[in-house]
């Protein structure tokens, strides 16, 4: 097997669990050059043992698997996967999850917060969606089918894997989207219906965003439902229209949908009729969710959910992505009506807490109107952040009272 070894003083990181190795961390490699993907074991310069992971061509060299001298013997192996998602499963049951009667959709691994960078699988009913971010994992996904089937047995309909647009990674690998598995019984799967929170949802993993759907916004969209009684809601970045559901759920007397996407446009509306019938409050418009605050009549909302895709993707877009989250926020705050709330949002994982309420609280003196910040939101217990890699807290949200 392949030893790569840090320079000096480059372990610590590790040594506290880690997962990420750096490019420029490493000073040297014994053995075959590794490919991308391949299991490599990283050493200190003293050459100690330290852990053992994926090999990737990057500003990240190596995603550790583990801190222990465990790698069966030609890499990680069907047996592996399978404990290591058996584990997955164990923690959403502990959660009240893997079984609730209510909600059938979760996510059942978390990259670094689950002790697999690299790696996303998402619970639709029966269907695991599985996108990988690295080689390595993406290589595996076979193997990682199959402990899915061990894991879940004659509960499992199918497996899908969507990794062609997450992969950084292009050499040499075919990235077309396609099942891993299929029951011998299990046709025309997609679109599906799931429940999340008693509330129904049409996912499509085949031709939508991410997996299909939003599952990190489950326990926003639940206080979103408490508040909304009586309110005229702005859902802005709808996508399929999570928020606008939970919203007429709990009484909204109006709920208007807005994003860019026509298909998702579509899917709220199926997502619409699908709880309520075809006559709900409600209206679904296609057009930029920014251009629509921004020309919003004032007062015209009591409750709105801005809830943009990531602004920042990299370090170096960061300035831009804050300046971005201070005019859509500034034009949401300077519309509400008085009394009015703003669940306010940011997925972007280059983007801390303290920089997105400092572009909030600068968008709020901009407008010169009186906001409260009245909770503070974070992802869900599925979406799990390892104490070791506190980047994995991607997602941040703001709950304001505007006077």
């Amino acid at each position: 097997m392949t030893r790569l070894y840090l320079k000096k003083g480059r372990e610590e990181s590790l040594r506290r669990f880690h997962p990420w190795v750096f490019s420029g961390a490493v000073g040297g490699i014994e053995g075959p050059d590794p490919a991308e993907g391949d299991a490599v074991a990283v050493y200190s310069a003293k050459k100690e043992f330290l852990g053992w992971g994926h090999y990737q061509i990057g500003s990240i060299a190596v995603r550790l698997l583990s801190f222990a001298n465990d790698m069966p013997a030609g890499g990680p192996d069907e047996a592996f996967w399978t404990k290591r998602l058996a584990d997955c499963l164990a923690a959403r049951r502990a959660f009240g999850l893997a079984e609730a009667a209510a909600t059938n959709c979760y996510r059942l691994v978390h990259g670094e917060g689950d002790g697999l960078p690299g790696l996303i699988i998402d619970w639709y009913d029966g269907v695991c969606v599985l996108q990988a971010h690295s080689a390595g994992m993406f290589r595996a996904k076979e193997l990682i089918a199959r402990g899915l089937q061990a894991i879940y047995g004659d509960a499992l309909r199918a497996v899908y894997d969507k990794s062609e647009g997450t992969a950084p990674f292009k050499a040499g690998l075919d990235l077309g989207d396609g099942y891993l598995y299929q029951a011998a019984d299990a046709t025309s799967l997609c679109p599906h219906t799931v429940l999340e929170n008693g509330h129904r949802f049409r996912v499509d993993w085949e031709t939508g965003q991410k997996t299909g759907f939003f599952l990190d916004q489950r326990e926003n969209r639940a206080l979103v439902e408490r508040y909304a009684q009586g309110r005229r809601v702005l859902n802005l970045f709808c996508y399929t229209g999570g928020f606008s559901v939970y919203a007429l759920a709990g009484g909204a007397v109006s709920v208007d949908s807005v994003d860019s996407s026509a298909r998702a446009v579509e899917l709220v509306e199926e997502n619409i009729t699908l709880n309520f019938g075809p006559d709900a409050p409600h209206r679904a418009l296609c057009c930029d969710a920014i251009d629509f605050v921004k020309t919003a009549s004032k007062n015209a909302y009591d409750l709105m959910i801005v809830d943009p895709p990531a602004f920042a993707k990299h370090r170096g877009a960061l300035g831009n992505a804050l300046r971005a989250y201070q005019r859509l926020n500034a034009a949401a705050i300077g519309a509400v009506a008085p009394g009015g709330l703003i669940f306010t949002f940011s997925c972007s994982q280059v983007v801390d807490r303290e920089a997105f309420a400092l572009a909030v609280f600068s968008a709020a003196a901009e407008t010169g109107r009186q906001v409260r910040i009245i909770d503070r939101l974070n992802q869900p217990a599925d979406h799990a952040v390892s104490i070791y890699h506190p980047e994995g807290a991607y997602l941040k949200g703001l709950v304001l009272y505007v006077e």
